[in-house]
């Protein structure tokens, strides 16, 4: 695999799978690193709870591809 280093699968984690799809989800980043990053490159939902509003990433899968992880760290690293 061109992105073993960047892929980890934990099936024995209570959670898991945490998004419902039908292939391998990595969980490399379980909670997203993106989470407070402004210019999220997934797709976040955002809805009103207790009066705020904040940013649901429920049904975003960007961080679980490993594909993504090498401009998931570009977007930490600045």
């Amino acid at each position: 695999m061109e992105n073993c280093s960047k892929f980890f699968k934990n099936k024995d984690c209570q959670y898991y799978p945490c998004h419902n799809v039908d292939s391998d989800i990595n969980c490399l980043f379980c909670f997203c690193p993106l989470y407070q990053h402004e210019n999220c490159p997934g797709t976040p939902q955002y809805i009103i709870a207790n009066g705020k509003q904040i940013k649901d990433c429920s049904g975003c899968l960007y961080p679980h591809k490993p594909e993504n992880y090498d401009n998931i760290i570009k977007l930490l690293s600045e």
